[in-house]
């Protein structure tokens, strides 16, 4: 008999504890339960949600001051350059109004120089790869936010373009060149609109040329770059393309168990 009725009993038991489990998992503190007890315990989780945007400076509009003997303090030619500026970032929300990001990205740099007297000029340009560190303030969903950092640009590959005249052009190429320092720091300011667009100004506190550049010219050895002081400006007009959501899971261990 009371075999019968405890085989009877037993789906109710059951199904009484898979509804009432949820419920007592939020009022049972395992502190208050006595060692005849069996209980399953599982940790709270907490989510960090990070997502890859293109980092697309796109079309670089530059200019530079430029101290040299007989011209302290000009302002070069504008040099536009679309080819090739491209990266990828990493960011993370923390909420809708505040976020931060990093990345790695290929950057077009560089200046022009003219040399009015002799009706002559000089274009010089490293590509860069370069890791940049920001933050975002503003309405991140909608894409309306300002944005600002600093990072540092590695040059790997360096060109110099001369000719008077657009005629007697001479070029020079080489890969992580000695004319400029190896690592160039910078900082940025921006803004994003809706739906994606972005503006972004940068400048480069550093001297562009390396002043200690020695090389040799009829048997003699100089330092073409000694009396140079070039720093750039940088406005870069590009969109910001967001991709797949990565959601990662962390165990939460606040000294707290439930039931």
């Amino acid at each position: 008999m009371y075999m019968r009725l405890a085989a009877s009993l037993t789906p109710l038991f059951l199904a009484n504890c898979l509804f009432a489990t949820p419920a007592l998992a939020q009022h049972i503190d395992i502190n208050t339960l006595d060692d005849t007890t069996a209980v399953e315990i599982q940790a709270e989780v907490k989510s960090k949600t990070f997502y890859w945007s293109n980092g697309l400076d796109a079309a670089i509009f530059s200019t530079s001051t430029i101290d040299r003997p007989g011209d302290d303090g000009a302002l070069t030619p504008l040099r536009f350059t679309f080819f090739v500026n491209y990266g990828m970032n990493i960011n993370h929300d923390f909420s809708n109004n505040f976020g931060v990001f990093s990345g790695l990205g290929i950057k077009n740099i560089g200046f022009i120089e003219k040399f009015h007297a002799l009706d002559s000029t000089v274009k010089r340009r490293v590509y860069t790869l370069g890791v940049p560190l920001g933050i975002k303030i503003g309405n991140l969903g909608k894409r309306n936010f300002v944005m600002l950092g600093g990072g540092a640009d590695l040059a790997f590959h360096y060109k110099e373009k001369g000719f008077i005249r657009r005629g007697n052009k001479t070029k020079t190429r080489e890969w992580f060149s000695e004319r400029t320092p190896l690592i160039m720091p910078n900082v940025f300011l921006g803004a994003s609109f809706s739906p994606g667009f972005t503006i972004k100004a940068q400048y480069y506190p550093g001297n562009f040329l390396n002043k200690d550049f020695t090389q040799t010219a009829a048997g003699v050895k100089v330092q073409p770059y000694a009396s140079y002081q070039v720093n750039l400006f940088l406005l870069s007009v590009g969109i910001d393309i967001h991709y797949k959501k990565v959601r990662l899971i962390a165990p939460k261990d606040d000294g707290k168990r439930t039931m």
